[in-house]
């Protein structure tokens, strides 16, 4: 069988959430090393934009408003913008309805996606070419969906772009600190509530790497809940032990991968600034109730099983699938002191050059 068209212009459709949005980045690359003479555009919506601007392997964004979808005017001025990009291929990596709809607008003859049960809501009506993919992690997915382009993916890379005007900021407010070294980043928020671990055990372990580590802790956050949720934390722990852990300012999303790429370690559960860790190669500790790890772990490729750590709970108090967004005993199941273990396994090791 003679080997598809190199394609001169490929469009990705990954809306949405900033954790999946990451998990898409390989595919650009991948494409991106494969077609490098190829236009690669990403039709994204909301903050996660932010996350991909500048990035080397995407050359244009498609950036949409939340709620879209309900807007005539907002989904025929997508379809004119991507008709004038003129894609030879779509790529469909979220399989919903709201993303199948961009992937058919595209107009592109080869269109791209999941094939059921991967993709829901009839989405796989849009595409041309459906892929069953048979790899674990949701990274490894996605690229399996450049099958019917013969793309190999042999070991998934993000080269996740640096932001110079963030790094600036971030280096400015961590020197003001004067820390002896690297931090440590706690993350205490989630989007779902059977995602979120109690707060007292975040500053238990901010205090125990502290005393046995000398390292500061920094508590980030996003929104003006997770505020008041980091300000718990800093007060509990620094009533415990005084200069333990400073919370973080308001931060960007590009200020956040640049603090991250600044930091020793990075703990949280499963949720975006989780995976943005994870893209720029922080160490992360991840602390997984609701949601398989091996499927939506932070990923290193290979370097997975070395560079991060997981903390689960016993597989009998992990939630039925229909109930993983609203069951949290999984999490409130995990112990304060496994957690310092699995730090303390990453804090042992030699800091990367």
């Amino acid at each position: 069988m003679p080997a598809p068209p190199i394609p001169r212009s490929i469009v990705i459709v990954k809306l949405s959430a900033i954790g999946d949005v990451l998990h898409g980045v390989p595919t650009a690359v991948a494409l991106k090393r494969a077609f490098p003479t190829a236009q690669i555009g990403w039709v994204v919506e909301g903050r996660s934009a932010e996350l991909l601007a500048g990035h080397p392997a995407v050359d244009h964004l498609f950036r949409l408003p939340r709620g879209w979808l309900k807007s005539f005017s907002a989904v025929r001025t997508l379809r004119r913008h991507l008709l004038d990009f003129c894609p030879d291929v779509a790529i469909d990596l979220q399989g919903l309805f709201k993303s199948a709809v961009p992937t058919w607008l595209s107009g592109a003859p080869m269109r791209i996606g999941h094939s059921p049960p991967e993709s829901r809501e009839h989405a796989w009506w849009a595409y041309t070419h459906q892929v069953k993919t048979q790899a674990t992690h949701v990274v490894d997915r996605n690229c399996q969906l450049l099958t019917p382009l013969d793309v190999p993916v042999s070991a998934a890379s993000f080269d996740m772009p640096r932001w110079p005007v963030s790094r600036d900021r971030v280096q400015d407010w961590l020197s003001s600190l004067r820390l002896p070294s690297a931090p440590v980043i706690l993350n205490p928020g989630a989007g779902w509530t059977s995602k979120i671990w109690p707060l007292e055990r975040f500053a238990e372990v901010a205090c125990a790497i502290y005393r046995r580590h000398g390292r500061h802790c920094v508590v980030v956050w996003g929104g003006d809940r997770e505020r008041k949720i980091a300000e718990q934390i800093t007060a509990l722990a620094n009533s415990d032990l005084a200069g333990a852990v400073s919370m973080a300012p308001q931060t960007s999303l590009q200020d956040l991968g640049e603090l991250c790429r600044l930091a020793r370690l990075f703990i949280s559960s499963d949720t975006g600034p989780l995976h943005l860790a994870a893209s720029v190669g922080t160490p992360c500790v991840g602390l997984f109730g609701p949601m398989p790890a091996d499927r939506n772990g932070p990923y290193a490729g290979t370097l997975s099983a070395t560079m991060h750590r997981i903390v689960q709970p016993p597989a009998a108090l992990r939630p039925a699938w229909k109930d993983r967004k609203t069951d949290t005993r999984a999490m409130a199941a995990i112990e304060a002191e496994w957690v310092v273990t699995a730090a303390a396994d990453i804090l042992s090791r030699p800091e990367a050059a």
